[in-house]
């Protein structure tokens, strides 16, 4: 059965506007066919002015009923989607659209949405839990997991909802009143848990959390609490960005936090590191596995350290070192989290802290714990650098150049051809994200073949990073030429050159685009980075050379619907560094990746052309992001 969704307001709009538009076609229709008289009367200046203002509103009206006609048709097969992830994005979106003329209907759209993104998180949050467990099985020693989580679509749901109408999103908070009882449990027994992992339940609620920062913090706070009991990243992330809010609520919370972890025989040093982020690194959190190896998380942008009272860093103190002094069991019953070796390391990045802030004594006892350790840690452990990464956030970052030097140095004193390709690789990586080209000399110097192929590709596109970030042609065009990346990124690094071209040399940024072409068409067809790519190309040519901007898009949509995984959003770069020791991935949003870019200029240019292409988007999700994009640029037109 099919279910209308045009609300009579709606609908009365969409037929004013359409009888304006058609009595405006008719009255020019007349006009010409009333016969002018021989010696017509001069027409004032105001009355044309009034006529033409009168023509430019019919036209903007009738393409205002367009682009609300394809909403309310597109929410009508959105409800019978079979992916809810995708069923509840296009309904609030949709909803969002929608608000200005007829709220009523945004609202009812924005409750089905809300019951799609509840499901979809539920399916998603029980998939990471699967894979906690499964990893868990995998590791019983501990230490951290990947877990790779879904989309907050609650989230995105309440964002847009309460940005137009605050009792919806207070509706929808009170509709997890039974999840956040489940929630306050699972917070409650985390406390023995792994304190590197988050239940997604969790997860989501504090990431719900931040969000309701920006509008409402007391209901954020209360939102937040049943997950606050627990030590995790998450909690001590929001906490630090609650303290930007409401300092009080946000100090209290964190000395709960402390007597927490001093009562609970199981914390251990990357405890101890996890809670030093809330008063010293500020949503940056660094953490030692049993093994030496050391990760770090920022989950937002890192800030300064701040102003607390006396008595609250010192509490810290004295419940870390009370951690931290405590005695460890033999390696084969060692199950904490950091082990012996991670202990010694999060002992020695904290160690300049107690020395400036902790009485002497405990200080002393820290210095002489850590040399106890030492003794039974690996040399490439106790050697580890001493400056960036192990001491990144603590000590004030040194000058590009004495690091250099002093990598070069030890470079120089390496006892292994490990231990010289791993200070090469680190040497090539921060060389790198300063678009220094000599980062492909230092990784050329890395003796092992297997380790220098995966250190070059992310080598490279930090560079080409940087020459986009920097607008420097040269380097990009070098890149593009020696620089070992994947066709995608080749695309990206192309078309973003040949918008930076000088108007003077407009028929080189063409050639530019024409590589791009080629490139992604040597793209596998099932992959969906060969429509992301066209699409590239496509805006690239919105700014260079329109027409073929629109010939082009006919190839994006027959792309599209053979690329069963593309959705026509998510559009990335990614880079990824492996080694034994480490895992490095850094992803950036690239908008000229995604439909909503490309469509948002062709909609305003030529808006039936517009619609005909997205109509030719077989598949539901990149169907629906460019029908969207097309009513959002039709919508958002201003009447002269």
């Amino acid at each position: 059965m099919t279910h209308r969704v045009f609300p009579s307001r709606l609908l009365q709009l969409l037929i004013v506007c359409l009888a304006i538009s058609f009595s405006s076609a008719s009255y020019a229709q007349d006009a010409v066919k009333t016969q002018a008289p021989a010696n017509p009367t001069p027409v004032k200046a105001s009355t044309k002015n009034k006529e033409t203002t009168a023509a430019n509103k019919a036209k903007a009206d009738q393409r205002k009923a367009l682009g609300l006609s394809l909403l309310v048709s597109l929410a009508n097969e959105a409800r019978n989607f079979a992916d809810q992830k995708l069923r509840a994005r296009t309904l609030s979106r949709i909803a969002d659209a929608l608000w200005e003329p007829d709220p009523e209907q945004g609202r009812t759209l924005f409750r089905k949405a809300w019951d799609a993104a509840d499901a979809a998180d539920q399916e998603s949050a029980r998939r990471v839990e699967e894979d906690r467990k499964r990893q868990e099985g995998e590791n019983p020693k501990g230490g951290g997991y990947t877990l790779v989580s879904g989309p907050d679509l609650r989230g995105e749901v309440l964002r847009l909802a309460a940005k137009r109408d605050r009792a919806l999103g207070e509706e929808f908070l009170d509709k997890l009143t039974e999840a956040r009882k489940q929630e306050a449990a699972d917070a409650a027994n985390a406390a023995s848990a792994n304190p590197l992992d988050t239940s997604a339940a969790v997860r989501q609620r504090l990431r719900l959390a931040n969000q309701l920062l920006e509008t409402d913090v007391e209901r954020a706070i209360q939102f937040a609490d049943p997950a606050l009991g627990a030590i995790s990243m998450d909690a001590l992330d929001f906490l630090s960005s609650l303290r930007n809010k409401n300092p009080a609520a946000a100090d209290q919370r964190f000395a709960r936090m402390l007597a927490v972890a001093d009562t609970d025989v199981k914390s251990d040093a990357n405890v101890v590191s996890i809670l030093s982020s809330y008063l010293f690194t500020p949503h940056l959190f660094i953490t030692f596995s049993p093994d030496g190896g050391q990760n770090s998380s920022s989950m937002n942008q890192h800030t300064p350290p701040p102003e607390v009272a006396p008595d609250l860093r010192a509490a810290f103190f004295r419940t870390s070192a009370g951690i931290l002094l405590r005695p460890l069991p033999p390696k084969e019953q060692d199950h904490s989290t950091s082990g012996f070796q991670g202990k010694f390391l999060v002992i020695k990045r904290l160690l300049p802290l107690f020395e400036q802030y902790a009485p002497k004594v405990i200080a002393d006892q820290l210095r002489g714990e850590m040399s106890v350790l030492g003794q039974g840690v690996e040399q490439d452990v106790r050697d580890m650098d001493d400056e960036y990464p192990l001491q990144r956030g603590i000590t004030p970052d040194r000058k590009a150049e004495d690091v250099e030097k002093s990598l070069l140095d030890r470079i120089d004193h390496a006892r292994t051809s490990e231990e010289r390709d791993a200070l090469y690789m680190q040497l090539a990586t921060r060389t790198a994200q300063r678009g220094d080209l000599r980062a492909r000399d230092f990784t050329e110097k890395i003796e092992d073949s297997e380790l220098r192929k995966k250190v070059q590709p992310y080598v490279d596109m930090e560079l080409a990073l940087s020459a986009v970030a920097k607008k420097d042609v040269e380097k990009s065009l070098f890149l593009v030429s020696k620089g070992d990346l994947s066709q995608i990124q080749k695309v990206w690094l192309l078309t973003q050159t040949a918008k930076a071209m000088p108007a003077a040399d407009h028929e080189k940024a063409l050639d530019l685009v024409a590589d791009a072409t080629a490139e992604a068409r040597r793209i596998d067809v099932s992959d969906p980075d060969r429509p992301r790519a066209l699409v590239a190309v496509a805006d690239a040519l919105a700014v260079l050379e329109r027409p073929r901007a629109w010939e082009l898009m006919l190839e994006v949509a027959k792309a599209s619907n053979s690329a069963e995984a593309y959705t026509g959003e998510d559009g990335l770069v990614t880079m990824r560094l492996q080694t034994k020791n480490m895992t490095s991935v850094h992803s950036s949003t690239v908008d000229e990746f995604n439909l909503r870019s490309i469509f948002r200029p062709l909609a305003q240019e030529n808006a039936n052309q517009a619609v005909e292409i997205a109509r030719s988007f077989e598949r539901e999700a990149p169907r629906a992001n460019a029908l969207i994009a097309v009513a959002r640029a039709l919508l958002a037109e201003k009447t002269n």
